[in-house]
C-alpha cells in the first residue's frame, strides 16, 4: 500500500510519518519511508533552490515543477519495488504538493503522469497562523499569503481527489488516532 501525508509547511507530516511507522512496526507491517525533495542530486538541488528569494516567481516555479518532476522518476521504481516486497509505503508528499504549490495544475499533471498515485492521500489540514509558527523560515514559501493560497488548493484538490482530511491544529497524539483510525481497516485493525 502506498499512502501519502499532504499538507502545508509545519503541518505536522514529518513527525506523523514517524509516529506511523512505529505504529505499524507494532502491527507486523514493514514500511518503506520516502520524503520529497528525496536525498538524489536532483533532491538536493532542489532543497537549494527552494531557499532562493525567486522560489515564488512563476518561470521559477516552472523550474522547480520539473525538477520535482524529475526528482519523483527517481522514487517511482523505490516504491514499486517496496510494494512488491509488501511494505507499505509512507510518503511525506508526492504530485499533489506541485499541484499546489506551482502554478498550472493541468500541466503539472501532465508532466506528473508518470508518477504513481497513492492509494491513500491524508491532509494534514493546519491554520496558516499555526504552520508559521512551526515553521524555520530557511524557504521562500514559509509565507503568510503563499500559504493561505497554498491552502485553499489543498482543500479544493482533496474534494476532488478524495483525500482525507484532518484538522491538525489537534494535538499530536488526537492526529495520530485520526489517521491510524482511516488506516487500520486497509489492515484488518478496528481500533
Amino acid at each position: 500500500m502506498y499512502i501519502c501525508l499532504e499538507g502545508i509547511d509545519g503541518s505536522g507530516k514529518s513527525t506523523q510519518i514517524k509516529m506511523l511507522k512505529e505504529w505499524f512496526a507494532t502491527i507486523g507491517q514493514q514500511v518503506f519511508m520516502v520524503k520529497e525533495p528525496t536525498e538524489s542530486d536532483i533532491g538536493k538541488l532542489l532543497r537549494n533552490m527552494l531557499e532562493s528569494t525567486r522560489a515564488t516567481e512563476d518561470n521559477f516555479q516552472n523550474t522547480l515543477a520539473l525538477l520535482f518532476a524529475a526528482d519523483r522518476t527517481v522514487l517511482m521504481e523505490d516504491i514499486m519495488k517496496a510494494e512488491f516486497q509488501g511494505k507499505v509505503v509512507i510518503s511525506d508528499r508526492c504530485f499533489y504538493s506541485s499541484i499546489v504549490y506551482q502554478n498550472d495544475g493541468e500541466w503539472i499533471s501532465q508532466i506528473n503522469k508518470h508518477a504513481k498515485k497513492p492509494d491513500i492521500t491524508i491532509l494534514l489540514d493546519l491554520d496558516v497562523e499555526t504552520a508559521l509558527h512551526r515553521c524555520d523560515g530557511t524557504d521562500q514559501f514559509e509565507n503568510r499569503d503563499f500559504l493561505e493560497k497554498v491552502r485553499e488548493k489543498y482543500l479544493e484538490l482533496a474534494k476532488k481527489e478524495n483525500f482525507f482530511v484532518i484538522n491538525a491544529n489537534n494535538g499530536l497524539n488526537k492526529v495520530n488516532d485520526d489517521i491510524k483510525r482511516i488506516l487500520s481497516p486497509n489492515f484488518g485493525i478496528c481500533l
